[in-house]
């Protein structure tokens, strides 16, 4: 990501399966699969998944920061 979604000050500090989805590029199936390797956290609210955009987005430093380095 170019900017940081939590910075903005109507941001949301999470988001659901969908929306994770659709801001990172990421397939809902990989996304499954990282969730279950604990390479992503989750907030489980009842049935809702829930997905930090802190979280998100040092995954995807980590994941940067292993191709430059």
């Amino acid at each position: 990501m170019d900017r940081d979604i939590a910075s903005s000050p109507l941001a949301p500090i999470t988001v659901r399966i969908r929306e994770a989805c659709r801001i990172t590029g990421i397939g809902r199936s990989k996304l499954y699969e990282l969730i279950a390797a604990g390479e992503i956290e989750t907030i489980k609210v009842g049935a809702i998944t829930l997905l930090p955009v802190s979280g998100i987005e040092r995954f995807l430093k980590r994941c940067a920061t292993h191709l430059a380095g």
